[in-house]
C-alpha cells in the first residue's frame, strides 16, 4: 500500500474478514464479497451515529428516530452506502458521524458539577471522539473538514460566553488524541502542524490552556468578570508574541507551513481560478445548484429549513452545533458539488427535527402529560421543562468558598460598588425572565392546553394526511429508484439502438480483458487518468496515471502527449509506455475531454496553446453535406455527431463561411475524422 493512500478502508475489510473466520469461522466469504458488503454495513451504522446526533442535540427520542429514517434512504447517503460502491466514503461517513455524536455527548450538561467544572462525560466521551477521529483521518481526506467544524463550534461557544473546564476537556483530549493517531497515518503525517488548513483547531486547542488557566484562577480566587477578563488578556499577549515570532521564524527559515491544497482553495475562491487546471476540470468540483440539491437530498432540501428554524427554539451546547454543522455544511455543498455527501447527515438531522418536533408537542408530550397528572398526579418526565446549560459560575458555589466571599468582601471596600450594583440588577432581570418562562412553560402544559394541542394535531394531520402521504411515497419511490440505478455496475450499462432494441454496453470490460488477454503481463498502458484504477483492476496491466498521482507534472505530460499530433506524441509516449488507450464513441469520451486535457498540459508546457484556457483547441473533423468541406469545430460543439451551426466558440466563428456551407442543409451531418 503506497504513501499516498489513506489505509482505513483496507484495514477495517481486512479485520472484518479475519474476524468472521476466527468468531464464527465462516470460510464461504472471501475478502471480496466482505469489500462488497461494507458500504452496506457501514451504511446502517451511519444511519445509527446520525439518529444519536440528532437525540442529543435535539433533547427528542422521535427526532432521533425520524432522522435516521431520513438517513437510511436520502439519497446523498445512498452514493456511499449500496453494496459494492466500494470507496472511502462509505466509512468516512460512519466515523465522521461518530466523532460528531462522541463530540455533542461530551457537552451533555451535569447537574452534579458545580461552578463550570468539568465532568467525568467530557473526559471519557473526549477520548471517545478522538478515537472516532483517528478512524476518520484514516478513512479520507475529508476529516479537516470535521476537525475544523468542531474547532469552530469550540470557538462559538466561547463567544457565547459558555466556555468551562467542561469543553476544555473535552476539546483537548479530542486534538491530543486524535492528533497523536493521524500523525501515525503515513498520508498524513506531520500535517496537522503544519499545514494551513489545519492550523486552526491547533490556535484554538492552544488558546483554550490559556482559558483553562485563567477560569482555575477565578475559581481559586473568586475573580470577577472584569477581574478575569484583565487576567486573560495579561497572559494571551506573551504567548500571542511568542506564537507569532515562533511562527514567523519556522516559516522565514524552513518554509514550515505549507500553503492550501488546490482542492481547498477551489472552495473559498472560484472553481476554475484555483490555479490548478486538473482540479478544475473535475465536474465534481464545479458549485452545486438547486437541482443538484433536490437530486441528492428529495424532499429533505424541503424539510432541513423548517428543522433549521425549529433548533433555535432549545439553546444548548449540543443543539448549537447541529446549527453551525448546517451553516458549514450547505456552504460548502454550495461551493463544490461533491461535498453535497456532508450535506446529507445535517439535512436529515433537520429533517428529523422538524417531524419529531411536531410529534413531541401535538401528540407525544401532551399526552404523557395528561397520563401522568391523572394517574400519578405529577407530570411526567417526557414534558418537564428542560433548563438551559448554565455555562456560568453557579451562586451556590461562591457562598460556599470562604476564598470567594473573602474576594467579594475585599472587592465592595475598593470601590467595585457599581459593578457589584450591575450585578444585582442582572440577577434580578435573570429572574424575571426566568419566572415568565417557567409560567409560560406552566400555562402550555396545562391540562385544557395539553388536549387543545392534541385537538390541533389531530386536524392537522386530517386535512395533511393525503399529501404528507404522497410526498412520503414520492421520496421513497425516489430513493429506491436511485438506489437500483446506483447499484448497476459503472461499466456497463443499457442503451437502445435505433430500432427501439435494448441493448447491453459491455465495450469498456471487454477492452479491459483484451489488453489483459493480448499484451505481456509487464505491458505499460498510457492512458487518461480517469481509466488508471480500470486498467489495473480489471486489465491487470501498469497504468501510467490514475485517480492517486499527485505529480500535477506526470498528469500534464499526459495531456500534452494525448493533445499533440500523433507524430509529436509519439516521440514522448514510446519512452513512457507500450501501448496507448484512447476512448472515442461519443459523450464523456477523450475527445470531448481534449480541451481539457490540452489546457492542464499547458499549465506546464506552455506550447500548446496560445493563452491558458485553451479555448481555440479544435480537432479536424470531415463534413458532409451538399458542399462537403474540410472545418475545424469545436469538440464541445460537435461531440454528438451535430451540425455546429449554432456553435459561438471562437473556433467556429473563424471558419464562419466554411461552416455556412456546412449547415446549408438542415438536420445533424455526418462526421468522420
Amino acid at each position: 500500500m503506497g504513501t499516498t493512500i489513506y489505509p482505513g478502508m483496507q484495514i477495517v475489510s481486512v479485520a472484518i474478514w479475519r474476524a468472521m473466520r476466527l468468531t464464527v469461522g465462516d470460510t464461504s466469504m472471501s475478502l471480496n464479497d466482505v469489500c462488497c458488503f461494507v458500504p452496506a454495513w457501514f451504511g446502517v451504522s451511519a444511519t445509527c451515529f446520525l439518529g444519536l446526533l440528532t437525540k442529543e442535540c435535539s433533547g427528542s427520542y422521535a427526532s432521533g428516530v425520524v432522522a435516521a429514517g431520513i438517513m437510511s434512504i436520502v439519497p446523498a447517503h445512498l452514493m456511499r452506502s449500496v453494496g459494492g460502491g466500494y470507496d472511502n466514503e462509505s466509512i468516512a461517513l460512519t466515523c465522521m458521524s461518530a466523532t460528531f455524536f462522541c463530540w455533542v455527548r461530551a457537552l451533555r450538561n451535569d447537574p452534579t458539577a458545580t461552578d463550570g467544572r468539568a465532568t467525568r462525560d467530557s473526559i471519557v466521551w473526549g477520548v471517545m471522539a478522538g478515537l472516532a477521529y483517528v478512524c476518520m483521518v484514516a478513512a479520507w481526506g475529508g476529516f479537516v473538514f470535521v476537525i475544523n467544524l468542531i474547532g469552530a463550534h469550540a470557538v462559538a461557544l466561547f463567544f457565547l460566553g459558555r466556555f468551562t473546564s467542561k469543553l476544555h476537556r473535552a476539546y483537548s483530549l479530542l486534538f491530543v488524541v486524535g492528533t497523536m493517531g493521524a500523525m501515525r497515518v503515513p498520508v498524513v503525517g506531520w500535517g496537522p502542524l503544519k499545514s494551513t488548513e489545519q492550523i486552526g483547531p491547533l490556535l484554538v486547542f492552544i488558546a483554550f490552556q490559556i482559558l483553562e488557566y485563567c477560569e482555575r484562577q477565578r475559581r481559586n480566587k473568586g475573580l470577577s468578570f472584569l477581574q478575569l477578563t484583565l487576567l486573560r488578556i495579561k497572559v494571551t499577549l506573551p504567548v500571542l508574541i511568542l506564537a507569532v515570532g515562533g511562527a514567523a521564524y519556522l516559516q522565514l527559515s524552513m518554509n514550515y507551513f505549507g500553503p492550501p491544497s488546490a482542492r481547498v482553495r477551489g472552495l473559498f475562491v472560484k472553481h476554475t481560478r484555483t490555479g490548478n487546471p486538473l482540479v478544475d476540470s473535475v465536474a465534481e468540483h464545479q458549485p452545486a445548484n438547486q437541482q443538484a440539491y433536490q437530486q441528492y437530498l428529495s424532499h429533505a432540501y424541503e424539510l432541513a429549513p423548517v428543522g433549521f428554524g425549529l433548533s433555535f427554539l432549545r439553546w444548548t451546547d449540543a443543539n448549537s452545533f447541529i446549527i453551525l454543522y448546517s451553516i458549514i455544511a450547505y456552504y460548502f455543498s454550495n461551493r463544490m458539488a461533491r461535498l453535497v455527501i456532508l450535506l446529507g447527515p445535517v439535512a436529515s438531522a433537520l429533517g428529523g427535527i422538524a417531524i419529531g418536533f411536531c410529534f413531541d408537542q401535538f401528540l407525544l408530550h401532551p399526552v404523557g402529560r395528561i397520563v401522568a397528572t391523572t394517574l400519578y398526579g405529577k407530570p411526567t418526565l417526557l414534558a418537564d421543562h428542560e433548563e438551559e446549560d448554565e455555562p456560568t459560575t453557579a451562586p451556590s458555589a461562591d457562598d460556599k468558598d470562604p476564598a470567594a466571599k473573602l474576594a467579594k468582601k475585599e472587592g465592595s471596600g475598593n470601590g467595585a460598588d457599581g459593578m457589584t450594583r450591575n450585578a444585582k440588577l442582572q440577577q434580578q432581570i435573570k429572574r424575571k425572565m426566568r419566572g415568565v418562562a417557567r409560567a409560560a412553560w406552566t400555562l402550555y402544559n396545562f391540562r385544557l392546553t395539553c388536549l387543545l394541542r392534541i385537538a390541533l394535531g389531530v386536524y392537522l394531520v386530517r386535512q395533511t394526511r393525503w399529501p404528507l402521504q404522497k410526498k412520503a411515497k414520492e421520496f421513497y419511490k425516489y430513493s429506491h429508484e436511485l438506489s437500483e440505478q446506483l447499484s448497476q455496475p459503472s461499466i456497463m450499462f443499457k442503451a437502445r439502438l435505433n430500432n427501439g432494441k435494448e441493448i447491453m454496453l459491455d465495450d469498456y470490460r471487454e477492452a479491459y480483458w483484451w489488453l489483459k488477454k493480448t499484451t505481456p503481463e509487464d505491458a505499460r498502458v498510457m492512458a487518461w487518468w480517469d481509466y488508471g484504477y480500470q486498467i489495473a483492476g480489471i486489465g491487470n496491466r501498469t497504468t501510467i496515471a490514475d485517480g492517486n498521482t499527485w505529480n500535477h507534472e506526470h498528469i500534464a505530460t499526459l495531456g500534452r502527449i494525448l493533445s499533440a499530433s500523433e507524430e509529436k506524441a509519439h516521440r514522448i509516449a514510446r519512452h513512457l509506455a507500450d501501448y496507448v488507450l484512447v476512448w472515442a464513441g461519443g459523450g464523456g469520451d477523450d475527445l470531448a475531454k481534449s480541451p481539457h486535457m490540452a489546457r492542464i498540459g499547458n499549465s506546464v508546457y506552455h506550447d500548446i496553446c496560445d493563452e491558458p484556457t485553451c479555448s481555440q483547441v479544435c480537432l479536424r473533423r470531415r463534413c458532409h453535406s451538399r458542399n462537403a468541406a474540410m472545418v475545424h469545430v469545436c469538440c464541445r460543439c460537435c461531440r454528438f455527431c451535430r451540425c455546429c451551426c449554432r456553435c459561438r466558440c471562437r473556433c467556429c466563428r473563424a471558419h464562419a463561411r466554411t461552416l455556412a456551407a456546412c449547415c446549408e442543409r438542415p438536420g445533424p451531418a455526418e462526421l468522420k475524422y
